[in-house]
């Protein structure tokens, strides 16, 4: 049976779409109102989209529920990958022995990731980059240590990735820095796994740097 959408979900992957696609620029207000007529549905369903997008870090609500694209700095940038880094490194360490059930879910996260990229489907890549972390780190025995991953992939970390526009360009090196850090995990070299998850951090902070580096320029 296929689940139909409801229209809060419709609505969100619609919002969703033209953030990702550049086509709501960071920091621009988002009216319920005005969305509900482009949508041709009620506000409420707006409503509901708004705020799952920002329990996802893309949209942020003011104290008067004003709803705005979301926008980050360098510096913001920079700090959520410094605590990214020291989260996941450590996580592959504290999951190794719990892995086996998990690697034929990582192998298929894989295959759609790169079937993903080659379709094009970058938003449909986002989610599947932030499950195959997520997958790597549900093993993990400390439940605060799983939720702290669980929101910093989910939320503004998350955002500032897909806002960045970078994707087209990096969605290729990001999947195959996965799948070395899953290649070193099947060997049994956790070290070796660790420190490709650390080359992977690296990466994703240079390719944010260069993002801001380019804006800076134009």
């Amino acid at each position: 049976m296929i689940k139909k959408e409801t229209l809060a979900e419709q609505a969100f992957n619609l919002i969703k779409k033209d953030i990702i696609s550049g086509k709501l620029a960071p920091a621009e207000e988002l009216p319920e109102k005005k969305l509900a007529q482009e949508l041709g549905i009620s506000r409420t369903p707006v409503r509901e989209a708004l705020t799952r997008l920002a329990v996802e870090g893309l949209v942020v609500l003011s104290d008067q529920k004003i709803a705005t694209v979301a926008s980050f700095t360098e510096e913001d940038a920079m700090h959520f990958m410094e605590i990214r880094t020291l989260l996941e490194v450590y996580n592959l360490e504290a999951t190794f022995p719990l892995l086996d059930e998990v690697f034929e879910g990582l192998r298929e996260n894989l295959d759609l990731q790169l079937k993903a990229i080659t379709e094009g489907c970058y938003e449909e890549f986002i989610d599947l980059d932030r499950e195959f972390h997520l997958l790597l780190a549900g093993e993990n025995p400390n439940p605060k240590l799983r939720a702290l991953i669980h929101s910093v992939n989910t939320g503004v970390n998350r955002a500032f990735l897909v806002l960045s526009n970078t994707l087209q360009l990096s969605a290729m090196e990001a999947y195959e820095e996965h799948k070395r850090i899953v290649d070193a995990l099947e060997s049994g070299v956790v070290e070796g796994a660790k420190i490709e998850m650390a080359n992977h951090m690296k990466n994703i902070s240079r390719r944010i740097k260069g993002y801001y580096l380019e804006e800076e320029e134009k």
